[in-house]
């Protein structure tokens, strides 16, 4: 969802400096439920829900159901299209975007792929879409027979090149005089990220200050081992159930960073330099596994599998807190993997899969 906001951005600056109207030339078409329409919505963008179920691993029972929801999804897109006629699709990954990616097959179509490993939603996109931009490198061999396929990196948020790390550590009232460690795991946050953190959470303040973004789900349990913190390591500690305008400047103050190993990591760290800890959601077939050994590959981020958590969080995150020389260097390799350009070349190719005419297209 971010990625697709960000390329909007740079879309207007290339297509319209003084300002599209984004109530006639852009659409957002994306699944029910959940918080993508109140973050688009928020974005002044105008939003539309489609039906759509994925098919991949689920049972017997619910197959035929998802295969229904994706028809009426399908039918519900010809008639956005009929009525929006865009001049150009933009696709970043998900079910709920097959209905329409099959619907407006011969629109021209720019398929954004975040993780390094596509998933089977992404790999049937794949056949659909006239241009394919990639994250990393190590994607091309999933997609080596396409004829347009561009090294673009993750799209990032603008605001994460903008200020300084002292303006950032302002924003949370934070000491310079202790290293400071994010810990979040997504926008729903990670349960067992959270739990092993709270575990452990008086071992790391005695040490350095935490911001920690939990999520909704795990916000009771958070502010309740907040409020039983020694006022010292209180002091220290500061818990969020979820960011928005924020999240850039808790990366920018961060020194290291526990998280999930989404493809968000693969972009938003490298831009602000932030070595990570990755623990990669299990239950996500290995999508986070591969990007995650993509950064330990580079040297700029260390592995925890979720089950070793309990034991590993506390020594891995103090090893590396201890040991600033070796931050430095995973600072320096994250930052050389970094590609701030990838929204803006990401908007050049919906321009030009357009033919140069004035952008009226749908996002997601």
């Amino acid at each position: 969802m971010y990625p697709a906001l960000t390329v909007l951005q740079a879309l207007i600056s290339i297509v319209d400096p003084t300002g599209i109207d984004l109530q006639r030339s852009v659409l957002w078409v994306g699944g029910l439920g959940g918080m993508e329409a109140d973050l688009v919505k928020r974005a002044e963008v105008p939003f539309e829900a489609i039906p759509a179920a994925g098919v991949h691993g689920v049972g017997l029972s619910r197959l035929p159901g998802n295969v229904a929801q994706l028809w009426r999804g399908y039918r519900v897109s010809r008639q956005i299209l009929r009525r929006f006629q865009p001049d150009v699709l933009f696709f970043t990954g998900g079910y709920v975007a097959v209905p329409m990616a099959l619907a407006g097959r011969k629109v021209p179509s720019v398929l954004y792929v975040p993780d390094i490993e596509p998933g089977l939603a992404l790999k049937t996109l794949s056949r659909l879409a006239g241009s394919i931009a990639i994250t990393a490198e190590n994607s091309r061999r999933y997609f080596s027979s396409h004829a347009d396929l561009r090294l673009t990196g993750y799209p990032t948020r603008p605001e994460l090149a903008r200020g300084s790390r002292e303006q950032a550590m302002a924003t949370f009232d934070l000491d310079a005089g202790f290293p400071t460690l994010l810990v979040f795991g997504g926008s729903k946050g990670a349960h067992s990220i959270n739990q092993a953190l709270l575990a452990i959470l008086p071992a790391l303040l005695a040490e350095m200050q935490v911001i920690h973004i939990s999520g909704q789900l795990d916000w009771r349990d958070v502010e309740s081992a907040g409020q039983k913190l020694e006022t010292g390591l209180a002091l220290r500690y500061r818990a969020y159930p979820y960011l928005h305008q924020e999240m850039p400047a808790a990366l920018q103050a961060a020194d290291l960073a526990v998280s999930r190993a989404g493809a968000s990591s693969l972009g938003e760290f490298p831009v602000v330099g932030l070595p990570a800890v990755l623990v990669p959601y299990p239950y996500a077939w290995r999508y986070q596994v591969v990007n995650a050994q993509f950064l330990v590959d580079h040297a700029a981020a260390v592995m925890l599998r979720d089950e070793s958590l309990a034991d590993r969080l506390l020594p891995t995150v103090l090893e590396l807190m201890r040991d600033s020389v070796r931050r430095e260097r995973m600072k320096q390799v994250m930052q050389s993997l970094a590609r701030p350009e990838a929204a803006g070349q990401i908007a050049s190719l919906l321009v030009e899969r357009a033919h140069g005419s004035q952008i009226k297209g749908i996002g997601r």
